[in-house]
């Protein structure tokens, strides 16, 4: 036993190095925090990766000094002799797009970028560079510039005692991301096409697990119609949601579905045919809702068939006398449509429907419309 551990305790002295290479995790240096931050832009996803360096008193001394550099530098280390800010502390400020964007109006494609910054007193450079893997500015090279965008400055009325990037001015489509430390705020504008990216998410997935159900279709073709963009595939995926070997379904959803893509493509006869198919199909609440959209298209006629058919169908409840009073009075049959409302009035699920149907009660007996 003795001898094991002599052999052991020499092991260690010949080859020390071998053992001191496997280092421990420790905290960054220099009393720097690392951090990252996410947000997303429809379905893009933007990551930024940084370490966050504090004032710790240099309140004044931070712009423009040797702690965030104007112009570019020789940092006396590494390859490049002309550096600019490294956007952060330690290694690479990274940040990442999970799609193609537009930053500050210029296209920069999906990817993982070194950020740095050529710093001015009143504007910046922000520097989107394909090396995202090197440590700080130290070996920055122009050549593999991926995009630069040129900001302006500006001023924080309290000063960020740690750097931080924060995505601010945010809306559907675009965000701005924004580097905060001390007093100064650099700010640049980052958009992603969200249909776009939607539209390309859908046929990627509807190859998927996901595409084994009609609803799938359905989604797909309801969200082209509503945003008013790629109706022919829409109408594809309609026609998918209808027919395709054992996942489409023909029924009321997939049916109104495909009439209302029709509809978007001014082909108003065929979504009509299609229609008439699927009226038998719906259920009561499916017809109600057809045809008040048929009611708001001022076809009136249309609308009462569908509302008659529905009453037959579910006779004398409170969806179907609505509809049934609605439907009359759009012919401009008052008379016969206040007794439907009148029975509806009793059937009233809540005080709302309550209200509306008294509302609509009250334009019949002044001789009006009571779609009004």
């Amino acid at each position: 036993m003795k001898a094991r551990f002599i052999f052991l305790f020499l092991l260690i002295a010949i080859y020390p190095v071998a053992v001191s290479a496997q280092q421990l995790t420790a905290i960054p240096g220099g009393g720097n925090k690392a951090a990252s931050v996410s947000e997303q832009i429809g379905l893009t996803s933007i990551t930024i990766r940084y370490n966050r360096p504090g004032v710790k008193g240099r309140e004044g001394k931070i712009w423009g000094t040797s702690v965030a550099h104007y112009g570019l530098v020789d940092p006396g280390f590494g390859s490049s002799k002309a550096a600019p800010w490294r956007a952060g502390a330690n290694e690479n400020t990274t940040i990442s797009f999970s799609d193609e964007v537009k930053v500050e109006g210029k296209s920069l494609p999906a990817g993982t970028y070194g950020l740095h910054m050529l710093l001015g007193e009143a504007e910046t450079t922000v520097i989107f560079s394909k090396n995202a893997t090197s440590w700080g500015s130290f070996f920055y090279e122009p050549s593999e510039d991926a995009l630069r965008v040129t900001v302006k400055n500006q001023s924080l009325d309290k000063s960020v005692e740690w750097l931080k990037y924060e995505f601010i001015d945010q809306t559907d489509n675009a965000a701005t991301v924004a580097l905060e430390w001390e007093k100064r705020m650099i700010p640049f504008r980052v958009e992603a096409d969200v249909v776009k990216n939607q539209i390309a998410s859908f046929k990627k997935e509807l190859r998927n697990s996901q595409g084994f159900t009609w609803q799938s279709f359905v989604q797909a073709a309801t969200y082209c119609v509503q945003n008013k963009t790629d109706l022919d595939q829409a109408l594809v995926w309609a026609d998918q949601a209808v027919s395709l070997p054992f996942i489409g379904q023909k029924n009321f959803q997939t049916l109104s579905t495909k009439a209302m893509v029709l509809v978007a493509l001014h082909k108003q006869a065929d979504a009509d045919v299609v229609m008439k198919e699927a009226v038998p199909m719906g259920n009561m609440n499916e017809l109600h809702q057809y045809a008040r959209t048929l009611l708001q298209q001022k076809r009136a006629k249309d609308a009462y068939e569908v509302f008659k058919v529905n009453y037959d169908k579910n006779p004398n409840v409170f969806t179907t006398n609505v509809g049934m009073g609605r439907g009359l009075s759009a012919l401009g049959d008052f008379k016969k449509a206040l007794p439907y409302l009148k029975a509806a009035l009793p059937q009233a699920p809540n005080e709302l429907n309550k209200n509306s149907v008294a509302g609509m009660i009250k334009k019949l007996e002044e001789g009006k419309d009571a779609n009004s």
